[in-house]
């Protein structure tokens, strides 16, 4: 997914060079697709920089101890059921 975020940020940006360098950005119809193309690199960076951060909360916080094995639980003997009487 990381890859995929990084493609998508750079296909956005890239095509809204293009659109500008173009001058395809100074119709109505160039500038929707202007805006849209950023708006998608933006989506992607703000996803990007989210899964870094998880990344790295994840390395911060230490590993929890292992626990000792607990004691084996006693079982209880189920009560005997009372003699049914016709």
């Amino acid at each position: 997914m990381f890859l995929f975020s990084v493609i998508m940020i750079l296909a956005g940006l890239g095509s809204a060079v293009y659109l500008v360098v173009t001058g395809q950005a100074g119709t109505v119809d160039g500038l929707f697709l202007l805006l849209t193309a950023l708006l998608i690199a933006v989506v992607f960076a703000i996803y990007l920089k989210y899964m870094i951060g998880r990344a790295m909360e994840a390395v911060r916080t230490p590993a929890p101890a292992a626990a000792k094995p607990a004691a084996p639980a006693k079982t209880a003997k189920p009560a005997p059921a009372p003699a049914a009487q016709s």
